[in-house]
């Protein structure tokens, strides 16, 4: 099992990098205002389910990486580590430009819900960044041990923190699907708002990849 302040940490950084607008929230968005807000839950679940799709596939693989190379797993933590410094630098750095664009959703076509709640799994699957950011931002927070069963231990940790990833999409997602227009409207008007909320992303996951390290907290 993972420890509680892995969890508290990555259900920070999830929750840090849902309740900004992106990609995600955009397609949600995209089928409340378009079709439904029927429409945008569908949309909701289907991302959720490519995301946990990936954290199982993510899990497995690098369980396997854990087990065999240990060089490999103190290269990953380096590594995932700085890519959570880097994510929270980006969200900062485009935090300004990224609150004066304004959100503009257009008309899309309407689909049955098993065909949306589908799409939603195929657009979180085939994401190349998502799947980068499942490899790199899970291995910080694994811990491994000497014990005949710390493969399966490790996996276990990597299922449970990689579900956390999708989970914590949930409550964004689920407010822009009962929102739908009057969230479009929020947000574009809300800019400063949205330029704070993007720094506090930000300087969370710079403050959880640097806790990794220096133990502050």
């Amino acid at each position: 099992m993972p420890n509680f302040d892995a969890i508290i940490a990555v259900a920070l950084a999830g929750f840090a990098l849902s309740a900004t607008p992106g990609p995600s929230m955009l397609y949600v968005l995209s089928r409340t205002v378009g079709q439904s807000r029927a429409a945008g839950l569908a949309s909701a679940l289907g991302l959720c389910l490519g995301g946990v799709a990936i954290a199982i596939a993510t899990a497995l693989g690098l369980a396997s990486v854990f087990e065999q190379s240990g060089w490999m797993v103190t290269a990953l933590r380096y590594l995932g580590s700085a890519y959570l410094v880097w994510l929270g630098l980006d969200m900062i750095r485009g935090a300004k430009a990224e609150a004066q664009m304004t959100l503009d959703v257009k008309t899309v076509r309407r689909r049955s819900f098993p065909s949306i709640i589908w799409q939603g799994v195929v657009v979180e699957v085939l994401n190349p960044k998502t799947i980068l950011f499942f490899a790199l931002f899970l291995p910080p927070f694994i811990e491994t041990g000497g014990t005949p069963d710390a493969g399966a231990d490790v996996t276990l940790q990597l299922l449970i923190l990689g579900m956390l990833v999708p989970l914590t999409a949930i409550p964004s997602d689920l407010v822009v699907a009962f929102m739908g227009g009057t969230m479009t409207k929020i947000v574009n008007r809300e800019r400063v708002m949205r330029e704070r909320m993007a720094w506090a992303g930000g300087l969370i996951l710079i403050a959880i990849a640097l806790n990794l390290h220096l133990q502050i907290l």
